[in-house]
């Protein structure tokens, strides 16, 4: 446990969280939507700092991390929480369960990448991935200093949902993301996901000034795989740069939604469309 970064206490024993755009109000004794954050004396404490939920050494483009450092691998090390309630998670049982976890401080994070590099394996660095990484903030902000000062790469595989501020002091010691764009309509984050469309795009427009950035799409059949959704999320990025890649990936059920897997032809038609307007575009999960 530590003080979290990025609040304000309010009147009351109130403390306000402004790490992501939720924006939780959280009183003496309760947890935040992330259920990771907790107000405790009127201090706002994180409670995963260090605590891994899950650990792999795991090919860059298993990220997915296409144009980034590929044929190597990285030390991909997640926790628990997440400021999103996808219906369709992959990861529900770390993300929105209570796994165990081991302790893991940032020094000895960076000292395990840097042996596999000493047992002569191509680990390029860290990726802070499997559950969202902006959820144990301090824990990557505090590892990613170390492992850049060492000469490593740090990865974030994100979904985005992140405030500015928060985002552009973690950025100068970023050299990847891979920023999860779950849908392009308001409506889809609302309704499967509890969040919003705009602050994920702000992400990516900062991001993508920053440091090599990689988008993925879950296409959910019926909900945001039609056409014209497609085609608004392909020109938004082709306005924005045409050379950042873009990865499809195929929905299968999971957690709480039930629909069946995507079908390959809607797979294939988005690669149509968005290879019209991108240099880069894959398929993921086929």
């Amino acid at each position: 446990m530590k003080e979290a970064m990025f609040w304000q206490k309010k009147e009351n024993g109130l403390v306000f969280c402004e790490l992501c755009p939720k924006g939780c109000s959280i009183r003496e004794g309760q947890k935040g939507f992330c259920r990771v954050r907790e107000n405790q004396g009127g201090v706002l404490y994180t409670l995963n700092y260090g605590q891994v939920s899950s650990y792999a050494l795991d090919p860059m483009e298993k990220k997915p991390l296409y144009h980034f450092y590929p044929n190597t691998l990285i030390l991909s090390l997640g926790t628990v929480g997440c400021n999103l309630r996808c219906g369709f998670c992959q990861n529900w049982q770390i993300a929105q369960g209570n796994p165990q976890t081991l302790e893991l401080t940032p020094a000895r994070a960076v000292a395990l990448a840097q042996e596999q590099r000493d047992r002569g394996l191509p680990c390029t660095g860290i990726a802070y991935t499997y559950s969202e990484p902006f959820m144990w903030y301090e824990f990557v902000y505090d590892t990613a200093r170390l492992a850049h000062q060492a000469g490593l790469k740090n990865v974030l595989v994100t979904n985005g949902y992140v405030r500015e501020e928060p985002l552009r002091q973690i950025l100068p010691y970023i050299d990847a993301m891979n920023i999860d764009v779950k849908g392009f309509t308001d409506s889809y984050y609302k309704d499967n996901c509890a969040g919003q469309l705009a602050p994920v795009l702000k992400t990516v427009e900062i991001a993508s000034q920053a440091c090599h950035v990689e988008i993925t799409t879950l296409l959910v059949p019926g909900l945001n795989d039609s056409a014209e959704e497609v085609q608004q999320l392909v020109d938004w990025l082709a306005d924005l740069d045409k050379n950042i890649p873009l990865h499809f990936t195929r929905y299968f059920p999971n957690y709480k939604f039930t629909l069946p897997p995507t079908p390959v032809a809607t797979m294939q038609r988005a690669y149509a469309l968005a290879k019209k307007k991108l240099s880069h575009v894959h398929l993921g999960n086929l």
